[in-house]
């Protein structure tokens, strides 16, 4: 365990502490530590971004020299506890309900009704970097509103960050994130707090019991999950991975869909050149041959 420090005042500001860069050897050494960690190619052109996520974890644990704080983080971490904390630091999380709206009505016009016409019993959805999970929350609405009982489901969401991991096992959202949910479901499957200035909601129960949140980092050799989801969305992920790293986790996840399956990426991903057993069949959706 880290002991705790006295933490420097409110009054000290990002810019002005710590009074020292960040040195560029240990910048350097850090990037590739993440690298090596989660897969994030970081480059020179990051490193106040770095140095923004070091300042949160060192204001945490009272530390107030970058170089300090890197050698915890490269030196003095044997249990990698601070790692995981810093990492969660690092990781972007953005995420939005009906996020690329288009996805989910390809799902809701082609694939639920093909699952319904096919007599299929069960489907397994998988968000592969889901965040607070209001993409695997947001697969559930439309399942639950498509299938009606028809058709049962389960959805798997993972991350690297564990934080997020607990926010989305919660369920629990400000209402500004409810706008681009439809008003329909926000009737069926959304929760207001009674209080209106907690100014929050949270997904019923319905929808949280069909999602599963498990630590995952994508960068592993392999993942402890099954080979026959139906459904697997990665987006907007890839564009952090250089590209052995992107062919690696591809051929993963590919490796985990079943035949006829489908991969969702993010609008600004492609699967050009990765020579894979996927076929696309709309803009950013491919199908498993």
């Amino acid at each position: 365990m880290l002991a705790m420090r006295t933490p420097p005042s409110s009054s000290d500001t990002e810019t002005s502490w710590p009074s020292e860069p960040l040195s560029e050897r240990n910048f350097r050494r850090i990037a590739e530590m993440i690298e090596q960690t989660c897969g994030i190619h970081i480059t020179a052109k990051k490193k106040t971004l770095i140095e923004g996520r070091m300042r949160r974890r060192m204001r945490h644990l009272g530390i107030t020299s970058f170089n300090a704080y890197s050698k915890i983080l490269l030196e003095d971490d044997p249990d990698g506890d601070e790692l995981v904390d810093f990492i969660d630091a690092v990781t972007t999380n953005k995420t939005d309900f009906f996020r690329e709206p288009k996805h989910f009505d390809f799902l809701r016009d082609v694939l639920f009704p093909r699952y319904i016409a096919e007599g299929r019993r069960s489907v397994k959805f998988w968000s592969a970097a889901s965040s607070t999970g209001a993409e695997a929350y947001t697969l559930a609405m439309v399942a639950e509103n498509v299938f009606a009982g028809s058709v049962d489901y389960s959805i798997l969401a993972t991350d690297i960050c564990t934080e997020v991991l607990a926010k989305g096992t919660l369920a629990l959202y400000p209402d500004s994130m409810m706008e681009p949910v439809p008003e329909e479901y926000r009737r069926r499957y959304v929760l207001v707090a009674k209080d209106p200035t907690r100014h929050e909601f949270r997904v019923a129960p319905q929808l949280r019991g069909k999602v599963q949140f498990r630590q995952l980092n994508l960068v592993n050799d392999s993942y402890p999950f099954e080979r026959d989801y139906d459904v697997i969305f990665l987006r907007n992920v890839l564009i952090y991975f250089d590209r052995l790293t992107q062919r690696r986790v591809l051929t993963k996840l590919a490796e985990h869909l079943r035949p006829g399956g489908h991969l969702f990426l993010g609008h600004s991903e492609t699967l050009t050149g990765a020579g894979l057993p996927l076929e696309q069949v709309a803009s950013t959706i491919f199908v498993r041959r």
